[in-house]
């Protein structure tokens, strides 16, 4: 069977109930071919992605690595977000009535800090004529409690925060959000997220931060010009995304197209990415040969064949919502195993760090003596 698709007030308290079940980490100890855990837009399985508590909670929950996604706001305000667009995550649509534009969506560009500020966060729902539906069943309730969207800048201090009080140092692992368009409204996204990244002291390699796109060119730009004229020097990911999702849109005599991803994931493209980053992010499904009934996933050779050209793996997204596994594995663990031990990759974002905290831990553990 193929895979599915995958399409605060309480926040600090709970940094208190997930410290009793992990211990402090060495991070200079840990060894380097230890699966990193990345906190996949926090631990967005237990809180609203993206909000302060739920990267509060990931880091109570040890991940290695918090996720950040980032749009610019009206006013050049590097925001938190998953998408350019507000619709599915916040009450825009009975805030601000009448702000959308005349493809139905509600641009985070178009909105100043202050007005994105007065918005309130849920979990993700299916749309926003169905504001009440989730798109994940069995996580926090829908509009409970309050939550508001934050900026880079506040998710940093926090983190560098809680790496001062707590001594973990947790890193980051930010993805600028759709360069193209950002360059279409005038805007360069890319140059704003390494100066802030520099600002706060995340320069160099001895930092943990891995800074990740879906747009190759701009990656390229990155590495070739940004990095070097601001005198950085940061790994970056390749993230590979299937090509209908509209993740990068380019102009073909005069008509606007999809970005075709397919040359990500052959042996020349891999070669190509070599030669500007430091790994690759594929959806996990691109990563295994899919099976038919019962069969057992096999690696189709992605994962070898980037290592064999110095590359990290680090597929996205592991969920272990009922729902979101593949029907012919029967638990998250399986679903880990398949990933961590078979296909052999570097590290996996998750909406549940803290499960797989404990799967990788468990890998490193001593033997039980009989």
């Amino acid at each position: 069977m193929p895979f599915k698709p995958i399409r605060s007030t309480l926040g600090y308290c709970l940094i208190a109930v997930f410290l009793t079940s992990f211990l402090p980490l060495d991070a200079s100890s840990q060894p380097d071919n230890t699966p990193i855990v990345i906190a996949h837009r926090g631990a967005s399985g237990y809180l609203p992605e993206h909000t302060l508590a739920a990267k509060t909670l990931a880091y109570a929950m040890r991940a290695d690595y918090i996720e950040q996604d980032l749009v610019l706001s009206k006013d050049n305000h590097l925001i938190v977000m998953h998408d350019i667009y507000l619709d599915n995550v916040t009450d825009v649509a009975e805030k601000f009535p009448g702000r959308a534009r005349a493809d139905g969506h509600f641009y985070t560009i178009d909105f100043t800090l202050a007005e994105l500020k007065r918005l309130q966060v849920s979990g993700p729902f299916v749309s926003a004529v169905s504001r009440n539906f989730p798109q994940y069943a069995g996580r926090f309730p829908l509009w409970k409690s309050h939550f508001e969207l934050v900026t880079f800048e506040q998710e940093l201090e926090l983190i560098q925060g809680l790496n001062v009080s707590l001594q973990y140092d947790t890193g980051i692992y930010p993805e600028i959000k759709k360069p193209y368009f950002h360059r279409a409204e005038g805007r360069d996204i890319s140059r704003a997220v390494l100066e802030t990244l520099k600002r706060y002291g995340y320069t160099s390699r001895k930092q943990k931060v891995f800074l990740q796109s879906f747009d190759a060119e701009e990656l390229q730009h990155i590495h070739n010009t940004l990095m070097p004229e601001l005198e950085m020097d940061l790994p970056l990911i390749q993230l590979i995304a299937e090509t209908e999702w509209e993740e990068k849109r380019v102009q073909r005599d005069g008509t606007w197209v999809n970005y075709d991803y397919d040359w990500m994931r052959t042996p020349e493209g891999l070669k190509t990415i070599a030669g500007y980053a430091d790994g690759i992010g594929p959806w996990l499904p691109m990563l295994v040969v899919e099976a038919d009934g019962d069969e057992p996933y096999v690696p189709n050779g992605l994962a070898s064949t980037a290592h064999k050209h110095g590359l990290k793996v680090h597929p996205y997204t592991f969920r272990a919502d009922p729902q979101q596994l593949p029907d012919n594995l029967e638990s998250f663990d399986d679903l880990l195993s398949l990933y961590l031990n078979d296909v052999g990759v570097d590290g996996v974002f998750t909406d549940h760090p803290d499960k797989v905290r404990r799967f990788v831990d468990g890998l490193d553990a001593p033997a039980a003596t009989p």
